[in-house]
């Protein structure tokens, strides 16, 4: 086996083969990755979406044959748009909580349902695969106030970066993880007036490193994940929190990639 789907709302990815290590990403239902090595309990993978390198708990591994994993991997996919989605599985017709930025591959343009390894899941509710795309502005303002969690992906805990980049997902825009690679994409916008919504704004410290980044979404206004994810204030300065009444991030750069 060299590669597998995740079947769990999310997968920890850790720096080093333990428990114990800082998480430095998430795997969410339905992406895949590779298996580069096993080690005892672990499995060190590199993630299909943004190549990202890790270590995860090798139980959280499904089985499934090649021919399988290829077609989820190529066939075309639909992004799980909303906070939290419902989907039930067929086999013990248990319930499984999809977290935004999940990937789904129907069984068919006009089904509501997916098979993953001979389970066939069906959403439930009203959720159902959106015909036009995303407005990115509602996709960002879904995450206000979910929790910083740094190697977060999903609505249980975010880091900057990463809610960037799963923003970015769900309207079928491919990022890099970080920050510092986020940064490489799109044109520079020269000034803050000028700036549109879905605008990325970085920032960095008294050394020129870039430590922050959040999606601008018009009047002034930069949605961000700085201890939960919130709306302040951006300017040619930085970020200015208003409940603080003082500027928290030094603004670097305004990239635009849409």
């Amino acid at each position: 086996m060299t590669g597998s789907i995740c079947t769990a709302g999310f997968i920890p990815v850790r720096a080093h083969a333990s428990e114990t290590a800082e998480m430095v990403t998430q795997i969410v239902f339905g992406e895949t990755y590779e298996i580069l090595q096993m080690e005892e309990k672990w499995a060190r993978i590199r993630m299909d979406y943004d190549g990202y390198e890790g270590w995860i708990d090798a139980k959280m591994i499904v089985n499934l044959p090649e021919r399988e994993l290829d077609s989820w991997r190529n066939k075309e996919a639909w992004m799980v748009p909303s906070p939290l989605v419902k989907v039930i599985s067929d086999h013990d017709k248990s319930s499984h909580t999809l977290t935004g930025g999940s990937r789904i591959v129907f069984n068919g343009s006009n089904i509501n349902s997916f098979t993953i390894n001979n389970c066939d899941y069906y959403l439930t509710g009203s959720a159902t695969p959106a015909k036009k795309m995303p407005n990115i502005q509602e996709i960002a303002m879904n995450y206000l106030n979910t929790p910083y969690l740094w190697g977060g992906r999903t609505f249980y805990g975010i880091d900057c970066s990463g809610l960037v980049q799963m923003v970015y997902k769900i309207i079928g825009v491919q990022l890099p993880r970080d920050a510092s690679q986020q940064i490489e994409h799109g044109t520079t916008v020269e000034f803050v007036e000028e700036t549109h919504t879905g605008d990325i704004a970085f920032f960095c410290d008294d050394n020129d490193i870039i430590t922050h980044v959040g999606i601008c979404i018009g009047k002034g206004d930069i949605i961000h994940a700085s201890g939960v994810v919130r709306i302040d204030k951006l300017d040619h300065q930085g970020i200015y929190n208003t409940q603080l009444k003082k500027y928290t991030h030094k603004l670097k750069l305004i990239k635009r990639v849409i």
